[in-house]
């Protein structure tokens, strides 16, 4: 029997417990938690008994569909667990362990943060994103091709994107889903979403500007969107909450409820492992129980896996803005990453978000990371 050893200086102690889906040696991928910087195999530790056969799934979707008492139940019995002496056949070594997409992505929604039209004061504006590239952290993403007109241009051409960018967000994991026809309230935000991950929306600015006109995003976005390994329950983001910064004029009354979710998490952009940004997602405009509670209004229907994402979380500041667009003004300011003049990112360029945000007693809650690598574009066969 093990105790498992947590450092007094992580993010990952027993007030966090984010799950993941891990695999090791050939085994089959299941679902863990992370306690400081070793994974707790949860089909082992629980057992069928105690719902442990939720966790032999290759994903998280079957224990996302059991709702906010199960969660919440289960999140008891592993901490009750995990403080006592551990058998060896539970726990594995960070370093040792192959992380998978931690749930099957259905829908996937991505808002936008900041105000593009008059409208954008009175409700969440968002768009439907393709859930098919969502991609778990540490995979790569290879340039994407499309067609290109700058202003300047008398025609369009085609071609790899030149002004590749990210866009630094916190997504949000809906666990029970509601049928079509229904609309989840702004009130019963906790009781649908599971917990929050970091998302990094990829965007290819020039690819985007030319098909924007008038729909909105497609190629520009489709190609990839990189989300972190492990998903943060709600539970451990309780002393994260804060008031929304204010919202005038007041929003329409399905808009509007009685509890705060805002989120007190602050956000750090590496590029090619420089620091460049630290968004913070405390200034946000919308909470994410507003955002699903637009997304529902028409009726629309949510399912276990279904994932939201804020839009970029950028600040007031140029040292807090969360994609580079808005950081090098559009390319006009070039930042220097290590000793180089940068504005759009190169193939071989590697971009890291973390995030922590407020745990009891003074500690913080650890995201974990969502990383990628540019790669080369491909050549159609």
């Amino acid at each position: 029997m093990t105790a498992v050893e947590i450092p007094d200086s992580s993010p990952f102690g027993l007030h966090t417990l984010p799950y993941g889906v891990f695999s090791t040696g050939g085994e089959p991928p299941r679902v863990g938690v992370r306690l400081g910087d070793t994974v707790i195999d949860l089909a082992v530790l629980l057992g069928d008994t105690e719902g442990g056969d939720a966790f032999a799934a290759p994903t998280l979707n079957p224990f996302l569909a059991q709702g906010r008492p199960q969660w919440d139940a289960v999140r008891a019995r592993i901490v009750e667990r995990v403080t006592a002496d551990l058998p060896a056949a539970v726990l594995h070594p960070l370093r040792d362990v192959q992380l998978h997409l931690p749930f099957q992505v259905g829908d996937y929604v991505d808002f936008y943060a900041s105000p593009l039209l008059p409208n954008w004061k009175h409700l969440p504006v968002g768009y439907h994103g393709r859930g098919g590239t969502v991609v778990v952290s540490g995979t790569d993403v290879i340039r994407p091709c499309g067609q290109r007109k700058a202003p300047a241009d008398a025609a369009p051409s085609f071609g790899p994107s030149q002004r590749l960018d990210i866009e630094a967000e916190l997504g949000f994991v809906i666990g029970t889903g509601s049928p079509l026809g229904t609309r989840i309230a702004v009130d019963a935000f906790d009781q649908h979403v599971f917990g929050a991950v970091l998302v990094n929306d990829w965007s290819a600015r020039d690819l985007q500007a030319w098909e924007y006109q008038p729909l909105g995003p497609h190629l520009g976005k489709s190609f990839a969107t990189s989300i972190s390994a492990w998903v943060v329950p709600l539970a451990a983001l309780q002393h994260a909450r804060v008031p929304l910064p204010g919202q005038d004029p007041e929003p329409l009354p399905y808009l509007r409820g009685e509890q705060d979710w805002g989120l007190d998490v602050d956000l750090v952009v590496e590029w090619n492992g420089a620091e460049v940004s630290r968004p913070p997602y405390r200034d946000m405009y919308w909470s994410p129980a507003q955002m699903l509670a637009h997304l529902t209004v028409n009726g629309a229907s949510t399912r276990p896996g279904d994932l939201f994402a804020s839009g970029t979380v950028s600040g007031p500041e140029k040292h807090q803005r969360g994609a580079f667009i808005e950081l090098t003004w559009g390319g006009q300011e070039p930042v220097t990453v290590k000793g180089e003049q940068r504005t759009f990112l190169q193939d071989g360029d590697a971009v890291t978000i973390t995030a922590t945000a407020p745990g009891p007693d003074g500690t913080r809650i650890g995201f974990g990371e969502v990383t990628g690598t540019i790669s080369a574009v491909r050549q159609v066969p």
